[in-house]
Formats: C-alpha cells, structure tokens, sequence
C-alpha cells in the first residue's frame, strides 16, 4: 500500500477542532487588572469533520517480499569431522544452582554407544565401592560421637589440677 499521489486535501477541510464562540461576551463584572486579559470560551466546531489523511491504494510497482539472492560459493568446503576432535582438553558448563555444593565427575563426551557403555560399567562399580566406604566411614563416625561427647562434658568440669575452669581466673 502506498499514498495515492493525486488524492489532495480539499480546499474547504476544516483543520481547526475547536473554535472561538463568537457570541460570548465578556463579563459585567471583569476587572482586567485583577482577574487578566479576558479570552472568550472555545466551543465544537460543527464543521470539523476529523484529521485528513491521504488515500491509500495498492502499490503498482510492488514486486513481492524481498529475497537475498543465494549464489553458489565455489570457495565452499563440506567439512565432515568439523566438531571431531580427537581429545577435549577441558569443557565447561554454566549452570545456574539454587543450592551449591553440586559435584561434577566422571564426564563422558562420546557418539559410541559401547564406549558409552563400557564407561559406565566402570563408573557403577567404581560408585559401589565408594558407597560401601562411605558407609563403613559414616558408622565409624556415629560410634565414636558418643564416646566424644562424654569425654568433653569431664574435660569441662574440671581441668588438670580438680578445679572448675570459673576459679581459675
């Protein structure tokens, strides 16, 4: 769509909104020094009949939604193994956490599923083994907090020389 370029603005269209009442008269009791140079009141103007815009028609010259062109690139080479590498150094994740402490290990980047496979037959063994010490660590610790607690509770009572530790100051 585009303006029609001989549509024009009619001669007698009104621009003007509002108008002046010319039948308005200024007030007996206006006092020019004290209440300012009296305006009369503007009224609706009946003959405004809105803003004027220009017709719009089709565009004659319109030949569709441009497009680039695409043209062969003869410098262009299908690059099979872009992404293979033949060892990561390292590889990083940006993760967003709600709680911290989140450990990483054991990560695998690999599109053989046996390889993938067999690292994770390692993996889960490797995991019952650290599970099972986990456990054997876990139960040692809870044996001994009773034994702690009750050798700290004699230890505060009294000190070396039989005395409670407030007397020694």
């Amino acid at each position: 769509m585009m303006d029609d370029p001989e549509d024009k603005k009619p001669a007698d269209w009104v621009e003007e909104k509002r108008m002046v009442d010319t039948d308005a008269k200024k007030p007996d009791d206006w006092d020019d020094e004290e209440d300012g140079e009296w305006e009369a009141p503007t009224k609706d103007n009946p003959e405004y009949k809105g803003d004027w815009s220009v017709k719009r028609i089709s565009n004659p010259g319109y030949k569709g939604f441009w497009e680039a062109k695409k043209i062969a690139n003869p410098e262009y080479v299908d690059e099979e193994a872009l992404y293979s590498y033949a060892d990561f150094g390292f590889i990083g994740f940006d993760l967003w956490q709600v709680k911290g402490g989140s450990i990483f290990d054991n990560i695998i980047i690999t599109d053989d599923k046996s390889e993938a496979d067999v690292f994770a037959k390692k993996w889960k063994a490797l995991s019952e083994v650290e599970a099972a010490k986990k456990k054997e660590e876990d139960e040692a610790k809870k044996a001994e907090t009773p034994e702690t607690k009750s050798e700290d509770k004699d230890e505060d009572a009294d000190d070396e020389d039989g005395k409670p530790d407030s007397e020694e100051m």
